[in-house]
């Protein structure tokens, strides 16, 4: 049976758009189908984009830090599991940032006790 921990993650404005990077863009059918739904459940709806005020500044994008809490997002096991290999690849290839580190704790590290 398959670990489920991931289920109700919470994620902070700064995982969450790691996240929308870091998820895969190819795939079968059914994953892509996964993904895409995560994609939704991961993006702004207009309160939070009203609320964060985005602005884009330069390559970099910043936002009212305090304007949310971090939102509950459901990951089933599948998508747990491609959100953990994308990160270990990344790893594997010295290629993990700052903005990855809170998302290795919570995919990669919580997986290995």
């Amino acid at each position: 049976m398959g670990d489920v921990v991931q289920l109700g993650t919470e994620l902070t404005v700064l995982e969450r758009l790691v996240l929308l990077s870091i998820l895969p863009k190819e795939g079968d059918f059914t994953t892509l189908k996964l993904v895409r739904k995560l994609r939704e459940n991961l993006s702004f709806d207009e309160g939070e984009h009203e609320k964060l005020k985005f602005v884009q500044d330069g390559d970099q994008v910043r936002w009212n830090e305090s304007a949310l809490p971090p939102k509950r997002v459901s990951i089933g096991e599948k998508m747990a599991d491609l959100i953990r290999d994308a990160l270990k690849k990344l790893n594997d290839e010295k290629k993990l940032r700052e903005e990855h580190f809170s998302l290795y704790e919570k995919f990669v590290e919580s997986k290995s006790d």
